[in-house]
């Protein structure tokens, strides 16, 4: 029994990985516990994201950071911190952005659901590139001269999505937007690890770098991370804050906010419904410092160790056969049969709509292929999948 019985719902085996539509992986007990403790007490929120500010930029590399209520919050509100700087009067307007420089240039190849954060801000996007290599036309992709050639006194920001294929790539991109004073939005909600990937973008050049709390680092689902600039970082953060409190009595930290080089106190901003409470910001710094304190090493050892075991469980299944991955995330392929009963899609609906259901990443299912991830399973858990799967593959 779980707690979710209570309210009807039921639990599932998630060997998809941290899909937020999965609800992410599990919570570490001390981080539950972390999350406990801060519940039972009240802070002043600009203390606690000062506070935060400083793990995140000792982890980063940053010069400040935030926790935000996920990546693409953190997205939102780098945006918009990108288009009013630390004037109080746009930040109110938002997004109604006319008279400000509210053009985002993007890579064409780059686009995707998730930009909508961008856009939320009130920002235009200018698409750059041919995505030849993808569409099967040639070999092509975006190149830093068209990202050069669309930056205007509009251009607010680049924004750029983090992948192993991303192109241009993203020093080339800093290189021309930094020539033009342009600061550039890295999204990285996916790419942990390796934790040194925490540092990588920064290094590399980025003004804003998002990540996810609720995947790799094992924090609360609702929870990210936003890291660069102190300037940029304190406008977003002006931009989420509930500010409601006279100019005379508000007192942040300097080290956050510096209320001196304002000409007002901003009203509730855009990033306003991105509230991040206490007790998440506390579960994603201990979950956060647990990351970063496990070796690449022992991490992948520790996934491995689950994959062996689903692996042996699956083994003599009917009509496919196993194909294990290597990398920081170890995976195991389920490769049907051309007389398989079932076609790979069909495979992973019956295991979801069964008892327990089964989640696993139906990505490549358009080629036969089921994708089982160690991410969000326990080891018990090895035995359970293959007792459906097994079933579902004899004639």
């Amino acid at each position: 029994m779980s707690i979710y019985d209570r309210f009807g719902v039921r639990t599932i085996i998630n060997a998809k990985g941290t899909s937020t539509r999965l609800s992410g992986g599990f919570l570490d007990p001390e981080v539950s516990a972390a999350m406990t403790e801060a519940g039972t007490f009240c802070v002043e929120m600009a203390e606690l994201h000062a506070g935060a500010s400083k793990v995140i930029a000792d982890v980063t590399g940053a010069e400040a950071g935030i926790v935000t209520a996920g990546a693409a919050a953190g997205l939102l509100l780098g945006t918009a911190a990108c288009i009013t700087g630390l004037n109080p009067g746009k930040m109110g307007r938002l997004p109604d952005t006319r008279g400000m420089k509210n053009e985002v240039i993007m890579v064409r190849s780059q686009r995707n659901f998730y930009d909508h954060a961008v856009r939320t801000a009130g920002a235009h996007l200018v698409e750059v590139g041919l995505p030849d290599r993808y569409a099967g036309a040639g070999v092509r992709d975006a190149e830093a001269w068209e990202i050069e050639d669309a930056i205007s006194d509009q251009t607010a920001a680049v924004f750029y999505v983090a992948s192993g294929n991303a192109q241009p790539p993203l020093s080339d991109v800093v290189r021309v937007a930094h020539s033009a004073s342009v600061p550039v939005i890295v999204d990285a909600a996916g790419q942990l690890p390796p934790a040194g990937n925490l540092r990588r973008f920064v290094t590399e050049g980025a003004d804003l770098v998002a990540f996810s709390g609720g995947k790799a680092i094992g924090g609360p689902q609702g929870s990210g991370i936003l890291a660069g600039k102190r300037d940029l970082i304190m406008s977003a953060l002006l931009q989420h804050l509930d500010l409601d409190i006279y100019w005379e009595q508000w007192a942040p930290p300097k080290s956050i906010i510096d209320k001196h080089r304002l000409s007002g106190a901003p009203h509730h901003g855009i990033g306003r419904p991105c509230k991040v409470g206490k007790e998440t910001i506390i579960g994603l710094l201990v979950a956060l410092q647990r990351f970063t304190a496990e070796s690449e090493e022992n991490r992948s050892q520790r996934l491995t160790r689950v994959i062996h075991r689903l692996h042996a469980a699956l083994m003599g299944v009917d009509h496919a056969h196993l194909q294990m991955t290597g990398g920081s995330i170890p995976k195991l392929e389920l490769h049907l049969t051309k007389e398989a009963p079932r076609t790979a899609l069909d495979l992973c609906i019956e295991l979801e709509r069964g008892d327990p259901s089964v989640h696993a990443d139906p990505s490549r299912v358009r080629s036969g292929i089921v994708t089982f991830s160690p991410w969000c399973l326990r080891e018990e858990d090895a035995e359970k999948i293959a007792a459906r799967v097994k079933p579902l593959l004899r004639y």
